[in-house]
């Protein structure tokens, strides 16, 4: 077997194979990255024809390189993602789908940290009927692109406090997984991240 892991930026890389080492290291994985995706994206108000195109292409390519799974780990494609998962056989996961499943287990009062501003309302729009509080947080973007993983995780841990009466906090981003720790330590609640549940979910699918 062979999961394709799609990525619209770098920083989602490294977090997802952390997961896939931790709990399903012996997979074979390919990583396909546009991360002019995640620019266009942010340019646009509303998720274009042509961005969901680029994004069912790449899912036919890694079909092309025998992919038996396919994994996106950019939150803010979320109906062209869905469309790839309607037309095609293998299981395809959005990033966040498993976590989404996960936290609805805590409750329906759901808090979400974020550091890319367009993945917000792709995510608000896959929960349906839940009290979803978001916290944008986008200065932890910039010091993780600048290099300073300390200071992005000590930027989200600072906006955590801000959703501590909810059910579970959910993490928006992949690249904002390296700060669950530090996030956990200054709420009771759960903290979830996507992609441990999303390595976790694929696994269960096809094994």
């Amino acid at each position: 077997m062979r999961i394709a892991l799609i990525h619209a930026v770098r920083l989602a890389m490294q977090p997802v194979e952390d997961a896939f080492r931790r709990h399903w290291p012996e997979i074979e994985r390919m990583n396909l990255l546009d991360d002019s995706l995640s620019m266009d994206r942010a340019r646009d108000a509303e998720l274009s024809a042509a961005l969901s195109r680029r994004i069912g292409a790449l899912a036919d390519y890694a079909i092309g390189c025998g992919a038996t799974g396919i994994l996106y780990t950019c939150s803010a494609f979320g109906d062209a993602i869905q469309a790839v998962k309607a037309r095609l056989d293998v299981p395809v996961l959005k990033p966040n789908e498993a976590m989404f499943e996960e936290a609805l287990r805590h409750g329906k009062r759901l808090g979400l940290l974020a550091t890319f501003a367009a993945s917000i309302p792709s995510m608000q729009a896959e929960l349906p009927g839940v009290a979803l509080e978001s916290v944008f947080v986008p200065e932890a973007m910039a010091a993780l692109q600048a290099g300073d993983g300390a200071r992005h995780d000590a930027l989200l841990a600072a906006a955590a406090p801000r959703l501590g009466s909810c059910d579970a906090i959910m993490l928006a981003q992949f690249s904002t997984a390296r700060a669950r720790d530090a996030v956990a330590a200054v709420v009771t609640c759960p903290v979830l991240t996507s992609p441990d549940s999303a390595v976790l979910a694929m696994r269960k699918r096809l094994i």
